[in-house]
């Protein structure tokens, strides 16, 4: 890849956030010229479908973080308005339609996430956060089509991939879904003229949105636009960054407590530890060399590090700090660390009883009865560190330690039950 010399596009190629760029040399020379007075400003845009965003979107909002830290500007775009009709990129159908209050509600939660990683304010390089729904609820469609449709041509919309991998597994597109890459592309118009906004970033499956995005802002308005998109990140195994066996792994702590955070990133594969740490931690790339070279058991340092990192910058250094005491106690001590996953359980329910079957799937620890007794059939079940064999085990309060009931599958799932 071509030498760079900005800042901010030297530490993306670097920590390997690069997969492809519109014009890498004149983007290049523009955040080199903006480094030396006011800094460039750049986006990525987040659409509010849920309550909050999970890891497959922290390479972006890692971006987001970088282009501040090198003294630009960083825009957080979140989607009030394409909400409402739903990105159909990588998707074999139609996102469920969220009402207003709905997408409110998404738009509050994803608001704090980006708190963590950025500091927002009115100073030259502090983050802007910015609705779309501001200018495209008061778009009239004939007055939009005369003016923005006639850029685009049905032709060249159906190669892109958002729609073309729809066509080809014969799934259905919406007129609805088919209008997104247009709004997307005028989002990218409105920031340029509103802003001075010259990049867009985003994940490989945006490339054909951001260069819809870029020609209309050439054409409609005289802008000089910039696309910048980052690779797809699997795991080792191949798995797509950010989905686990038990769902997708939330950034927000409601969503999903610190400790099950803290232990995703513990729990890396050794393979992906040096590709992890340099795009999801600030660590200096040196230190990463001399921990992805580590090996054997001495592994585990790095993904502590990791796990350390990740967390304190995304839920805080006390949160971190905790996760890994808890860890240490629950693993190294055969304790029960306090920052466990907890669930607070009827006093009347262990009173009478609760046979461990039906226990461990109210706990989480199988989707199924079926799940469960193979997990005790091949002694991975415990019930306060005691493998238990019988399925139909009563547990009730003679079980309750310091009023508390540790259930474990294997070595790296607990759970606290406590009497509500």
């Amino acid at each position: 890849m071509t030498t760079v010399k900005s800042d901010f596009l030297n530490i993306l190629q670097e920590r390997d956030f690069i997969h492809q760029v519109t014009d890498l040399e004149g983007l290049d020379a523009k955040f080199t010229a903006a480094e030396k007075s006011n800094g460039l400003s750049a986006y990525i845009g987040f659409d509010c479908t849920g309550s909050s965003l999970h890891v497959g979107s922290l390479v972006q909002i890692m971006m987001l973080r970088w282009l501040q830290k090198c003294g630009h500007k960083p825009i957080v775009l979140l989607g009030g308005g394409t909400t409402k009709i739903g990105d159909p990129s990588g998707k074999d159908e139609s996102r469920r339609l969220l009402t207003d209050a709905d997408i409110n509600n998404n738009l509050a939660g994803i608001r704090s996430i980006f708190d963590q990683f950025l500091t927002f304010g009115e100073g030259k390089s502090d983050a802007m956060l910015v609705n779309n729904a501001e200018w495209l609820d008061k778009l009239e469609y004939v007055p939009f089509l005369r003016e923005i449709g006639t850029h685009f041509t049905i032709n060249r919309m159906m190669t892109f991939d958002s729609v073309k991998l729809r066509l080809d597994r014969e799934q259905p597109l919406t007129f609805l879904e088919f209008n997104y890459m247009i709004l997307q592309a005028y989002d990218f118009m409105e920031l340029g003229k509103r802003y001075d906004c010259a990049l867009q970033m985003g994940g490989s499956d945006q490339w054909g949105n951001i260069v819809n995005g870029m020609e209309l802002g050439r054409r409609a308005a005289g802008l000089q636009l910039f696309g910048l998109t980052t690779p797809l990140i699997t795991t080792a195994d191949g798995k797509k960054m950010g989905k686990t066996a038990d769902g997708a792994l939330w950034l927000n702590e409601e969503a999903l407590p610190a400790y099950d955070y803290w232990q995703f990133w513990r729990n890396t594969q050794d393979a992906d530890v040096g590709r992890f740490l340099r795009l999801f931690t600030e660590i200096p790339v040196d230190e990463i060399k001399r921990l992805e070279a580590l090996e054997g058991s001495e592994i585990n340092e790095a993904k502590i590090i990791l796990a350390n990192a990740a967390t304190a910058m995304c839920r805080g250094e006390n949160a971190a700090s905790t996760a890994h005491k808890t860890a240490t106690e629950t693993f190294e001590k055969g304790g029960a660390g306090a920052d466990l996953p907890t669930i607070n359980m009827d006093a009347k329910i262990l009173t009478n009883g609760i046979v461990a079957i039906d226990l461990f799937v109210e706990a989480g620890l199988g989707t199924s009865k079926g799940e469960v007794r193979r997990l005790i059939k091949q002694g991975g079940a415990k019930v306060n560190d005691v493998k238990i064999t019988d399925a139909e085990q009563v547990i009730g309060n003679n079980d309750i330690i310091d009023g508390q009931i540790k259930l474990s599958s294997g070595k790296k799932k607990h759970v606290l039950i406590k009497t509500a």
